[in-house]
């Protein structure tokens, strides 16, 4: 850290600020010389992360607040705008990942994707989007993912409320044009934020989750979190339109644009290469902790060296979850 921000700097309000991607984003803002207000459901993980950052040099406030309250929302930057001071940076990156077959999953796994994903960065740009264009200024950054371009196997709750997250934050740069305030669009592929120890999984868990998280840690597919939020911010402060941080989410978009038929082919056979629904099984949903507890001493011991990148990762960015 370069030092506490000085009196009168600005302000940045990073939904889903609390852990993985987002606390790794608000550690970057605050290097860059900005005050925060992290916005995440969980108290006990605010405070946490609060506690590093402020150890870090860093000024810090925490609000739990669920994006889907749409009055919560609008609430919460009153109360912010009055108390704290004008946002400056409105950094929506709040999200859920529900991986497995079609037939395992329910219409509720769908509802709460688009509720927290798309939904979320509605309300609070919504929230927002007046009180900085009457100022004249403001910097919004929306992070979606490549799974909001090219839709991924297993992830289609999740694709869904990405892909219309992404349209949102296009869209709302170009109605925005000329006001001063400023849209990015953010659409990373896999990085290694110890994020599959809290994805949820449903259907054969255990195999979805070997799966899940190996590419989700492995080197040359997936890209370390810090690097990746250094380049989301200087992106976003910059007023950029679309950043792709990644290599895989740069060359997803390019292959499918150029050849959307070998795309669908492709990605329809890894779906069919992809654990299918137990029979007779009723709707779970597990996190991806549990998910590994379930498989065989010798497959958890392989998924441990796997995924040492990803762990490590997620001790660094306050990804806590429970054991009991």
């Amino acid at each position: 850290m370069t030092g506490a921000p000085s009196a009168g700097a600005p302000l940045a309000l990073v939904v889903g600020g609390s852990r993985g991607l987002g606390f790794a984003a608000a550690r970057q803002l605050a290097d860059r010389g900005h005050r925060l207000v992290l916005v995440s459901r969980n108290a006990e993980d605010l405070e946490r992360a609060a506690h590093t950052l402020r150890g870090e040099g860093a000024e810090v406030e925490v609000v739990a607040c669920d994006v889907r309250d749409a009055d919560g929302i609008d609430a919460l930057v009153e109360d912010v705008e009055t108390r704290v001071g004008p946002v400056e940076v409105l950094l929506h990156v709040a999200g859920v990942i529900q991986v497995g077959p079609l037939a395992s999953l329910s219409r509720d796994d769908f509802r709460e994707a688009i509720d927290i994903m798309l939904w979320g960065p509605i309300n609070t740009a919504l929230a927002l989007v007046p009180r900085m264009t009457t100022r004249g200024h403001g910097k919004i950054g929306v992070i979606t993912s490549v799974g909001g371009i090219v839709a991924a196997p297993h992830l289609l709750p999740y694709s869904t409320a990405k892909f219309g997250a992404t349209g949102f934050a296009r869209g709302l740069r170009s109605e925005l044009a000329g006001t001063g305030v400023t849209v990015t669009t953010v659409e990373p592929g896999l990085m290694r934020t110890g994020s599959h120890l809290n994805a949820q999984f449903v259907g054969d868990q255990p195999r979805e989750f070997a799966w899940f998280s190996a590419l989700d840690n492995i080197p040359l597919v997936s890209m370390d979190a810090d690097r990746a939020a250094g380049q989301i911010v200087d992106a976003v402060l910059d007023g950029r339109a679309v950043v792709q941080p990644t290599p895989m989410a740069k060359l997803a978009g390019r292959v499918d644009a150029l050849a959307p038929r070998a795309t669908s082919l492709l990605l329809a056979t890894m779906t069919r290469l992809l654990p299918g629904a137990p029979e007779g099984q009723e709707h779970e949903r597990i996190p991806g902790h549990v998910a590994q507890a379930r498989m065989q001493p010798k497959a958890r011991s392989r998924m441990d060296r796997i995924t040492t990148l990803g762990r490590r990762a997620a001790g660094r960015l306050n990804q806590s979850f429970r054991t009991d």
